[in-house]
């Protein structure tokens, strides 16, 4: 499997010539989902979800379709109708030949006077790769490759730390990175490699790895 880091929190996958893209937001490139057979969103947040990158993905490919929570599902079904599949946790289904299971239900606490919002994780091939979205939710299963949320308005890096911790994937690659500055890297990726106890990597946007 192909992975592609493109902006912020959006990952292209590739596997036997097909596509499948997570999260392409008003962070992300505006053809980070052209290409795609299947797009996921975790959640309603624009730095995840943007219909005009989702109007680009469906228009350059009349058979990709869309699976999300009922929070998104909502805002779009009229747009893309018969492409959009409501998904929530314990759901799995097959999108672009790519086995998904569904983890999580709420997003993370940003402040407590701020109301929680429903946030789902896709966990890909049996564990081959599981974006959590804005959660640190804890698949319960073993993961190879763990896509990391690594800084946030709602977490700090003793949470993400504890949570590679917890989650023991052989890899952690950095996602929610657009609020990072390149000076402030060289800490992150010193605290988190060397505490989480998993290898800590990270890919520039448009770079790929096999995993």
């Amino acid at each position: 499997m192909k992975l592609t880091k493109k902006s912020h929190a959006c990952v292209r996958l590739e596997k036997d010539g097909r596509t499948l893209v997570i999260d392409p937001g008003t962070f992300s490139e505006e053809d980070a989902a052209v290409g795609a057979e299947a797009v996921l969103i975790t959640h309603e947040h624009m730095d995840h979800f943007d219909e005009s990158r989702l109007r680009a993905a469906m228009d350059a490919n009349p058979g990709a379709e869309i699976w999300t929570l009922r929070a998104v599902a909502e805002k779009i079904s009229a747009a893309f109708p018969g492409r959009v599949h409501t998904v929530g946790h314990g759901d799995t289904f097959t999108a672009a030949g790519f086995d998904v299971q569904v983890h999580g239900e709420l997003h993370a606490v940003i402040h407590p006077d701020i109301p929680r919002i429903t946030n789902v994780g896709y966990l890909i091939d049996g564990g081959k790769v599981f974006h959590p979205g804005d959660a640190l939710t804890v698949p319960g299963r073993p993961v190879e490759t763990l896509m990391l949320p690594v800084m946030a308005p709602w977490n700090k890096i003793a949470e993400v730390i504890d949570y590679v911790r917890e989650v023991k994937p052989q890899r952690a690659y950095d996602i929610h990175d657009a609020l990072l500055t390149d000076l402030a890297r060289p800490v992150y990726d010193h605290q988190i490699g060397t505490l989480g106890g998993a290898e800590h990597l990270r890919l520039a946007p448009g770079g790929s790895a096999d995993v």
